[in-house]
């Protein structure tokens, strides 16, 4: 993966946030996921690559911008051919009501590199660096939030643990504060929550629980560019997921996927804070028509991680 790329991808990321920046607050979800894919969308025909977009909006026919394969960027004999995970909007509700940790996101890898994953749940399991090798998804909540507390050397007590606040996590919630480990519940974002749990100063430890499987194939490789460690299975809600999932290729409906199943070889991933987070600033409007926006460039193969922070003059900025 091209290094150069990294700055065009942080520009791509950038553009969606200034877009949906604009609907923060106002409770409008679709106009703002809407404002974020536009953008998103005319960005990247700025791009030199040969991108095609494996983890997109859904569907074509659900669809009109950014579905699964569509064509992507300025194709030409010497573009890289890459596959696309993305979000333009992560977090609709986030931004919607004003909310925590909103973000634009785009995950890179060569071709066929990614987990071509349909839109439908995904059990997941992340955690940082310093505990890489000791989760397993098939380990009781409470196992392998024991096992995380050994590997960090810290007591369970100290241990934090982010859950989607979701009905679906009533019996992980309750196994969770048995044990005596601290929850931090979230109400959308799981991408933020597992990046989270590798990075540095978070105060977040361990990701558990259901939530979309894009969003789990965009986790794994933000993962792998921090050396962190992530497992998932799919969680289907009918027969109809069931029978797309086979028509895109997963053999096994019932895989435990691990990190390097999800996303392998040289993956980048960006982001650009929409709202403020834990892990980004979110854009933050200026005097003169001026925006301030916040965001991360990672890269797996050199573990280079950028923070970018830009100024950019909305009077010359096209959304």
């Amino acid at each position: 993966m091209e290094r150069n790329l990294a700055l065009e991808f942080v520009r791509v990321t950038e553009a969606a946030a200034l877009a949906s920046a604009r609907w923060i607050g106002h409770g409008d979800e679709k106009a703002a996921d809407q404002a974020a894919v536009d953008a998103m969308r005319r960005a990247f025909d700025t791009v030199r690559i040969d991108g095609t977009v494996v983890i997109g909006e859904g569907e074509r026919d659900e669809a009109p911008m950014l579905y699964i394969g569509e064509k992507v960027g300025i194709k030409s004999e010497d573009s890289p051919k890459v596959d696309i995970a993305l979000d333009p909007l992560e977090g609709t509700t986030i931004c919607a009501t004003g909310g925590v940790g909103s973000i634009s996101v785009i995950a890179l890898a060569e071709h066929g590199n990614f987990l071509h994953a349909p839109d439908t749940y995904m059990d997941k399991i992340a955690c940082g660096p310093a505990a890489k090798g000791m989760i397993d998804i098939d380990k009781s909540p409470t196992e392998n939030i024991n096992r995380v507390a050994e590997a960090l050397k810290k007591s369970v007590s100290d241990v934090t643990v982010v859950i989607l606040d979701r009905p679906r996590h009533k019996d992980l919630i309750a196994e969770t504060r048995k044990t005596g480990a601290r929850i931090h519940l979230i109400g959308d974002g799981d991408v933020s929550a597992a990046v989270a749990a590798a990075w540095p100063d978070s105060g977040i430890d361990l990701l558990i629980g259901i939530g979309g499987a894009p969003e789990g194939v965009i986790s794994a490789a933000a993962m792998q560019c921090l050396g962190g460690d992530f497992q998932g299975r799919l969680k289907f809600r009918n027969e109809e997921e069931k029978a797309r999932a086979l028509k895109m290729g997963i053999k096994n409906l019932d895989q435990k996927y691990t990190i390097n199943d999800l996303a392998r070889g040289s993956v980048m991933f960006c982001a650009t804070g929409i709202t403020d987070g834990p892990l980004l600033k979110g854009v933050k409007t200026l005097p003169k028509s001026m925006a301030r926006t916040h965001s991360i460039v990672m890269r797996s193969k050199s573990g280079t991680i950028r923070t970018i922070e830009a100024l950019h003059n909305l009077n010359v900025k096209t959304f």
